[in-house]
C-alpha cells in the first residue's frame, strides 16, 4: 500500500513538473514530449479512477499540448474521449474544469477538430457545464462552447440553444457582475445569433436585448462591450418581421438601444464605432418609425463626422445608415419611397460632400487599410446579414466578415436590372446621387450634385467594367444632365 502510495505521487510529480515545462517555456517542448512518448501516458492518466490530482495535472499538460501548432494539437486525438467523458458529473469540477479547457483549445485549432469533437458527444456535457453557479465553470465552458459552436454550420448552435436550462442559464449569467464571465458568455451568444435562426428566434423572445442594451449601456470594458455589441446587431439584423417584434418603435428599450448604439459611436474604439454603425443600419433598415427615431437622435450628427472624417471602412458604414434613413420600406409589390423630409433635413447638413469623398478615396483607402467586410448586394428586401466572426481565440484579434446591403438599394435594383456584386463604394455614390437628383424639391440635386463635382465622379464610371454600374451611371448623367441642362439658366 506504501509502495502504492508512493508510485502515484512520482506519477504526479512527473506529470506536475512536465506541465511547468510546457507552460512556462517560450519554446514549450511539445514536439520532444509526443517524440519521447508522452501521449499515451497521459492518456492513461486521464483513466477513471485516478487520484483527481493526477486527472487534474494529465489534463493540464494536454492543455498545454492543446494551444502549439496545429499538427501538435492534432496530437491529442487519443486522448479526446476522455476529455469528453470527464465533462461529465462522475468527475471532480477542477477536472472537468480542465478538460473543458482542454477541448476549448482543441476547438479553437479549426473546424476538422470541431467536427471530431462534436461526433464524440463533447456539446451536451459542455453546454450543461454553463448551468453552474460556479464562475470559474462558466467561464472557462462558455469560452470553450464558443469555440465549438463557432461553425460554419450551425447545428451545433441550434442544439445548443435546445438543451434544457442553456438559455435560462446565458439570460442569468449576462447579468452577473463579474465582467469577465459575461465576456465569455457574450461571445457564445454571438455564435448562436450569427449561425442559427432558431437560436436567434428562441433569443429574440426572451428578455435578452433588454439585457445587452442594459450592459452596452452601463459598461466600459471594451472586452465585454465588443461581444455585446454585435450580439446586439445580430439580432437586429435577422428579417424584417423578428426585428420589428423585437424593437418596438414605441418602446423604451428600443430608445435605449439607440442610445446605447449612440454611446459606442461616440467611442474612441473603431471596432466598436463600426459595429454600432452596422447595427444602427439595421434598425434603420426597419419601419418609417424607426427610421424616425434615429433621424431624431444623436445618433446622426455622429454619424456625419463619421462620413466626412473617418477612415474608409468607418465612412462606408455611416453611408449606409444615412441611406436607409430616406427610404421607406416597399410594402408588397410596391417599390420603396423616399422619405423626402430626411433625405432634404440630411443633405441640407452638408452628407454630399461626404459620399462624393468616399468614392473619390475608396480604391486607395481599400487597398491601404485591408477591408474586413465583403459586399454583397441582394436583389429581394435588403438588410445586412448576421456578422459572424471567424476566427477568435482566447486573446483575440476580431476578423470580421459581414455581407453588407443597403435598404434603399431595392429601387435602383429593380430599375436597372439583376445585379452582380459590386465595388459598394461605387454604388453608395451612384445610389446617392440617384435619391438627390431625384428627390430634392425644386429641381435642386443636379445642381446641388453639380456643385460636389458629381457629374466628374459619374463619368468616371462611363468605362467602368461593370455592365450594371455602368449602365445606371451613364443613365443618371444622360438623364440629369443631358442636352438641356442648364438652358433654364439662360
Amino acid at each position: 500500500m506504501l509502495l502504492h502510495i508512493r508510485v502515484m505521487q512520482k506519477r504526479v510529480y512527473a506529470l506536475r513538473e512536465l506541465r511547468r515545462l510546457l507552460s512556462r517555456s517560450e519554446f514549450p517542448p511539445v514536439q520532444a514530449s509526443l517524440e519521447a512518448g508522452a501521449m499515451p501516458i497521459l492518456v492513461q492518466c486521464l483513466s477513471f479512477g485516478s487520484p483527481d490530482e493526477q486527472l487534474l495535472e494529465a489534463a493540464w499538460c494536454l492543455t498545454n499540448m492543446a494551444a502549439g501548432k496545429p499538427e501538435e494539437t492534432k496530437a491529442l486525438f487519443p486522448a479526446l474521449p476522455l476529455l469528453v467523458a470527464h465533462l461529465g458529473e462522475k468527475s471532480a469540477l477542477a477536472v472537468a474544469e480542465q478538460c473543458a479547457w482542454t477541448l476549448g483549445n482543441v476547438a479553437g485549432e479549426g473546424e476538422e477538430l470541431r467536427n471530431v469533437l462534436l461526433s464524440q458527444g463533447a456539446l451536451p456535457p459542455l453546454a450543461r457545464m454553463m448551468l453552474s453557479n460556479k464562475g470559474s465553470t462558466v467561464r472557462t465552458a462558455a469560452w470553450a462552447l464558443s469555440n465549438l459552436i463557432k461553425g460554419p454550420d450551425s447545428k451545433a448552435a441550434t442544439e445548443t440553444i435546445r438543451i434544457d436550462g442553456v438559455l435560462d442559464s446565458i439570460l442569468r449569467h449576462l447579468k452577473k457582475a463579474d465582467e469577465e464571465l459575461v465576456t465569455e458568455v457574450a461571445w457564445v451568444v454571438v455564435y448562436l445569433t450569427a449561425l442559427s435562426d432558431v437560436a436567434t428566434n428562441i433569443l429574440a423572445k426572451s428578455d435578452l436585448l433588454q439585457i445587452l442594451v442594459d450592459r452596452l449601456a452601463s459598461s466600459i470594458s471594451l472586452q465585454l462591450l465588443i461581444p455585446v455589441l454585435r450580439s446586439l446587431g445580430n439580432l437586429v439584423a435577422a428579417d424584417s418581421c423578428l426585428t420589428n417584434n423585437v424593437l418596438f418603435a414605441d418602446h423604451q428599450t428600443t430608445v435605449n438601444a439607440i442610445q446605447a448604439l449612440v454611446k459606442c459611436l461616440r467611442s474612441e474604439h473603431r471596432v466598436l464605432k463600426k459595429e454600432s454603425a452596422w447595427a444602427l443600419s439595421n434598425i434603420a433598415a426597419g419601419s418609417v418609425e424607426h427610421k424616425k427615431l434615429i433621424h431624431s437622435s444623436e445618433a446622426v450628427p455622429s454619424l456625419i463626422h463619421l462620413l466626412s472624417t473617418a477612415p474608409f471602412d468607418m465612412r462606408k458604414e455611416a453611408a449606409y445608415v444615412l441611406g436607409n434613413l430616406c427610404v421607406s420600406p416597399a410594402e408588397g409589390s410596391e417599390r420603396p419611397s423616399l422619405i423626402l423630409e430626411h433625405l432634404v433635413s440630411l443633405v441640407r447638413r452638408g452628407i454630399l460632400p461626404g459620399f462624393v469623398n468616399l468614392v473619390r478615396s475608396a480604391d486607395i483607402e481599400a487597398a491601404r487599410i485591408g477591408l474586413q467586410f465583403m459586399e454583397l448586394v441582394n436583389k429581394s428586401f435588403i438588410k445586412q446579414e448576421k456578422g459572424l466572426l471567424v476566427t477568435r481565440s482566447s486573446h483575440p484579434e476580431q476578423k470580421n466578415v459581414t455581407n453588407l446591403s443597403w435598404n434603399y438599394m431595392f429601387s435602383l435594383i429593380d430599375a436597372n436590372g439583376h445585379l452582380s456584386p459590386l465595388d459598394s463604394s461605387s454604388i453608395i455614390l451612384v445610389a446617392s446621387f440617384s435619391q438627390v437628383l431625384r428627390g430634392m424639391p425644386n429641381g435642386e440635386g443636379p445642381k446641388l450634385v453639380e456643385a460636389e463635382d458629381g457629374i466628374d465622379a459619374m463619368e468616371r464610371y462611363q468605362f467602368h467594367e461593370n455592365e450594371d454600374i455602368r449602365n445606371m451611371a451613364n443613365e443618371l448623367v444622360d438623364k440629369y444632365f443631358g442636352e438641356d441642362y442648364g438652358l433654364d439658366d439662360y
